[in-house]
Formats: C-alpha cells, structure tokens, sequence
C-alpha cells in the first residue's frame, strides 16, 4: 500500500513538474515570438504582399476579355480574326486596302456608347460611360487635328471616323496603386508589363473604330481593339478612370499611325 501510494506521490509530482515545465516553455517560447518593435509592420507587410500576389493572379482571370466582332456594330459583318495580331489588341479588324494619302480631311462622329448584351463593361456607371465617351471624341479629334482638317460636312477627301465605346473597367481603389507599389505587386506588374498584359487591379477600354468616305459612306477599314497602360505605369493606377483615359490615349496614337501615308 505504502509503495502503491508512493508510487501515487511520484506521479503527481511528475505531472506537476510536466506542467511547469510546459508552462516556463510555453512562455519562453511566447517571449521568443515576439517581435522587435521594429520588425512588426515589415512583419504585417510582407503578409499583404502576399495576399497581394494570390489576389493579383485570382483577378488577372476577371479582367475584361478580349474583344470580339459586337454583334451591334454596322460593321459586324465585315470583320474577320486578324491572324497578323499577335498582341490580342486587335482581334478582329477589315481593311479595303484605302489609299489614306487621297484624303486630307476628317470628321469625327460623336462617341457611341454600345448597348449591345456582348458589351465588355464591368461594373461602369452611366456617368463614367458617358465621362470615357466625351473624353474619347475629344483626344480622337486632338490626335487626327495633327494629320488631317477637322471639318463637319463631307467633301472630297474627307474620312468619316466613327468610335463606339464597347468595354470598360475602372481601376480598384486602393488596391491598384498598391498593387504598383508593394514589392509583390510590382514583380507581379513587371512580368505582364514584359508581356505588354495588363497591369494588376488596373482599368482598361474596349472599342470599335469604323472609317468611311464621307462622300460615299464607303466603310474603308474597321477594327476592334482593347487598350489598356503599361503595367508598370504608376501614375494610371490612381483614380478610377485613370488608367482608362491613358488607354484611350494609346488608341488615338494607334490609329494616327495608321492613316499616316
């Protein structure tokens, strides 16, 4: 009985020396865990830059898809894959082979908002529409003013430029610019800028270009297109349509270098 018992007493001594040894190592091991007061934000940092990649590549698949041949377009039926467009900026495209150099003239429809149910907007509101579609017109007409007389009643000569706005995504606040300036998004942003992609969280725009002979209505070249800044550009990632106003400035380049002779 008595080795029994004592027997007991060694055990419950164990189990008590057990716990405080759980304990003083529990909390040696609390006291190791705790940060310099320093580290803790680079600590919370490197968390969101984490985050920041994982929500970067689930989103890369929800930016607006490539254009298509918009079933609303008068020149729907023209247009035919481009197997020459290698960027994905410009699938579908028609071209009469037009002579650009027999036309010193150009006027500039009013920017049509498409309505069709292909549209590519994502989550725009009318007035953004709206505020994307008078910004078009008018960095359009500033950008063929350098190469062609703006005029408003046809003539010989004279090109018809019609734009309809099909798509659109605004920029994420927030997130898109620190998707620019954390680390993780930036390497990120570096490969699709080297990809010439889209940037992260980054808004974008998506329309149709249809020129005609404003004599004859002739229609002499279509295309739809989608544009969107560097993705290393900074500065578009602030505001909301931002990005899509950078975007919009691309396109009026482009299409200026196309009807240059």
């Amino acid at each position: 009985m008595k080795t029994f018992h004592g027997a007991n007493i060694s055990q419950h001594h164990s189990r008590h020396s057990n716990i405080a040894v759980s304990y003083r190592s529990s909390s040696h091991t609390r006291h190791l865990a705790q940060p310099p007061a320093g580290a803790k934000p680079l600590k919370i940092l490197s968390k969101a830059s984490v985050c920041l990649i994982v929500a970067s590549g689930t989103l890369a698949g929800c930016t607006t898809a490539d254009p298509t041949a918009y079933a609303g377009l008068a020149s729907a039926h023209h247009l035919k894959a481009d197997p020459s467009d290698r960027s994905g900026r410009v699938p579908y495209r028609y071209n009469s082979g037009a002579n650009w150099r027999q036309y010193d003239k150009v006027i500039v429809d009013p920017v049509t908002v498409y309505r069709g149910q292909d549209h590519q907007f994502v989550k725009v509101s009318q007035q953004d529409k709206n505020a994307l579609a008078s910004y078009m017109h008018s960095r359009f007409t500033q950008e063929l003013r350098t190469r062609f007389s703006v005029v408003s009643s046809p003539a010989p000569g004279t090109l018809r430029v019609h734009l309809t706005l099909t798509g659109a995504k605004t920029t994420m606040p927030v997130l898109g610019p620190f998707s620019h300036l954390d680390v993780g998004g930036g390497v990120y942003n570096a490969v699709q800028a080297a990809r010439d992609k889209e940037g992260s969280m980054t808004g974008s725009v998506a329309y149709a270009v249809e020129i005609y002979d404003a004599m004859s209505n002739t229609l002499l070249s279509a295309y739809v297109t989608k544009q969107y800044p560097n993705a290393m550009n900074i500065g578009a990632s602030f505001g909301a349509l931002k990005a899509s106003q950078v975007a919009i400035d691309k396109g009026a380049d482009a299409l200026l270098a196309q009807l240059r002779p």
